[in-house]
């Protein structure tokens, strides 16, 4: 069989493609990436063939699934313009799951996000249990094709805080915070899920491997069940990367004002989430015959090379 990873060269997407490659079911050859633009050499993934197309252009990407079984849909665009996002995560989802229906693909599996559900808080939450609303272009955008793939009878995956390298959201925004505001929003009592990326490649490549393994149509968290706190995740940091740890903490209202006065990359949004409730119940791991992994310490420990490089800290383990 062969598979296709969209977003081949993102954060999630390589991963998707290093869990595959490792793969021994799949044969030399088997694994294929589409990408805008071809990737230097020292960021692809050995035994990937990578292939140019944009999913905004459905031209370019007329054979990019010809001889695929299962296409596994990682590309998207973040972005506060709402067009931008429609063209890309809405009507360029459309062209691949056009493309991959000609192709005759079996199965697609997408990579959405929790962020689907809109404000919390979430506590334990199944994925039928509270409808979606979500609250920014990016999360609007990718409901949408959510209900395209889940229409053309695919499976939707949708992971909470991913961590590991080519993170540059969750630790780079909560280093930020420490840095503008020395002190944890909402005391650090919030419950959050998180989920390795090595992990989360695994799974979608799993997933993608055995399309009988979870219903057509289905919607699975990718969350790892052991669920911390934020006060839980900024002492591992500490431990880790050797970020501030705080032993003060802030009201949410109180420490959103206070960031907000204080330049810098992190939001008030982001802050508010990160000090309330965000966690998900995960059962698709079993169902796809894919090992959790070991938790958020031993993720952090082979990720801390990365984040020390991009963090620009020199801290030890």
């Amino acid at each position: 069989m062969t598979v296709l990873v969209s977003g081949g060269t993102g954060f999630v997407g390589t991963a998707v493609l290093r869990a595959l490659t490792a793969d021994p079911r799949l044969a030399p050859g088997a694994v294929r990436a589409l990408v805008r633009r071809l990737p230097g050499p020292d960021r692809r993934v050995a035994g990937v063939t990578y292939l140019t197309g944009d999913l905004t252009d459905p031209h370019s990407l007329r054979g990019a699934c010809d001889g695929v079984r299962s296409l596994v849909h990682c590309a998207s665009l973040i972005s506060r313009d709402e067009a931008a996002c429609t063209a890309v995560n809405v009507d360029g989802t459309h062209a691949l799951l056009a493309e991959a229906d000609r192709a005759g693909v079996r199965r697609t599996v997408q990579l959405s996000t929790t962020a689907v559900y809109g404000a919390g808080p979430h506590r334990d939450l199944r994925e039928d249990e509270v409808p979606p609303a979500p609250s920014s272009p990016t999360s609007r955008t990718r409901l949408l094709a959510e209900r395209a793939v889940r229409a053309a009878g695919g499976v939707v995956v949708r992971p909470p805080l991913v961590l590991g390298p080519g993170d540059l959201w969750v630790v780079p925004v909560i280093a930020d915070m420490l840095r503008r505001v020395p002190a944890l929003v909402g005391h650090g009592r919030a419950r959050l899920s998180v989920v390795g990326v090595t992990d989360l490649g695994r799974l979608l490549a799993a997933l993608a491997l055995d399309p009988g393994a979870v219903p057509a149509g289905s919607v699975h968290h990718a969350a790892h069940p052991e669920v911390v706190t934020l006060g839980g995740l900024v002492r591992e940091l500490g431990r880790t990367l050797g970020l501030p740890v705080p032993v003060d903490g802030l009201d949410v209202p109180a420490y959103v004002e206070r960031l907000n006065a204080v330049p810098g990359r992190a939001t008030g949004h982001q802050a508010e989430i990160l000090g309330e409730d965000h966690w998900y119940r995960s059962d698709v791991w079993a169902r796809a015959d894919c090992p959790v992994g070991p938790g958020l310490a031993a993720r952090l420990r082979e990720a801390a090379p990365w984040y020390r490089e991009h963090l620009g800290t020199g801290a030890t383990m």
